[in-house]
């Protein structure tokens, strides 16, 4: 016997007040009424209903059973609404904001496959490393690097950020390999201009040599940086995601491996659960299953 048409039935009963009006409405005999109450007491174990000849009442065991059977009831409508948008295709723009490089070199390809597979939906994608105010800037999805501070905003960690220490061979052959983050005091260390503002990562290490004042070149992109570093001019601390192929083809060298930073949480951010769209959830299931499996 079909258990969900059972709890149907079983609620319009006690809505009705009798077998007789629900048998009407599912347009089935009262004795077939009957047989799906007597379907869900034999599962639940005990009686649902005290029955007389005039109406039928809870029993203790029924009251709360009806409380989850209107809460499964709820969240099949929502399923089928949710599947009936889906059959016909999610509409509308969806806004983003990442920092610069893992939106450039990461998110980038995915939103590409998500807007193949979704084509009513457009994304418009603002990079920048500046913290932005999430409650304000009317984002749809927000990913931050970093421990989460903002509480208007869900996040769900997504993957994880590791940076590395690197340099060109030329660079270590002229002014040697340092073996210890102190010795970076005496390397040219190119500066990050957001660490000053907004990253912890700089402060947790046991060096000045990447601070704004101590670095004579420093810039707001990372990809400048790594320009800088592949002239010779001096030690990169960048994302490995960033240098990946220059450490593969050997134009640059990674040093300090020990010594590197504790890998980043990524976080993705969106508005209460209760608000969420249809097109934001598809994403935020998109994005998850494409980072876990990379």
């Amino acid at each position: 016997m079909d258990r969900l048409k059972s709890i149907e039935v079983f609620v319009e009963v006690v809505n009705a007040g009798s077998f007789t009006k629900a048998s009407e409405k599912f347009a089935i005999t009262p004795a077939m009424v009957g047989k799906h109450i007597k379907n869900l007491e034999h599962t639940a174990g005990a009686p649902l209903l005290n029955r007389n000849t005039r109406k039928q009442t809870l029993t203790e065991i029924g009251e709360i059973y009806l409380l989850r059977c209107h809460k499964i009831l709820s969240e099949y409508a929502a399923l089928e609404q949710e599947t009936s948008l889906i059959r016909k295709e999610p509409t509308g723009i969806l806004r983003i904001n990442a920092p610069i490089t893992f939106g450039t070199l990461l998110l980038s390809p995915i939103i590409c496959d998500f807007l193949e597979k979704y084509p009513k939906i457009d994304i418009e994608l603002e990079l920048t490393d500046e913290l932005i105010d999430v409650t304000h800037d009317g984002f749809d999805v927000i990913f931050r690097i970093g421990d989460l501070e903002d509480a208007a905003y869900i996040g769900k960690k997504v993957t994880d950020y590791e940076l590395v220490f690197c340099a060109s061979p030329h660079y270590l052959n002229t002014s040697g390999i340092p073996s210890s983050i102190k010795e970076l005091n005496q390397h040219r260390c190119l500066g990050f201009s957001y660490w000053k503002k907004q990253s912890k990562t700089i402060s947790k290490l046991d060096t000045h040599a990447f601070d704004i004042a101590h670095s004579r070149f420093r810039a707001n992109n990372g990809m400048a940086l790594k320009v800088a570093a592949l002239n010779d001019y001096g030690v990169l601390l960048q994302p490995r995601i960033l240098v990946s192929d220059e450490l593969t083809d050997g134009k640059l060298v990674e040093i300090l491996s020990e010594f590197k930073p504790e890998p980043s949480p990524v976080n993705l951010l969106y508005k209460s659960r209760n608000e969420i769209s249809l097109k934001v959830r598809l994403f935020i299931d998109f994005i998850q299953q494409r980072l876990r499996s990379q």
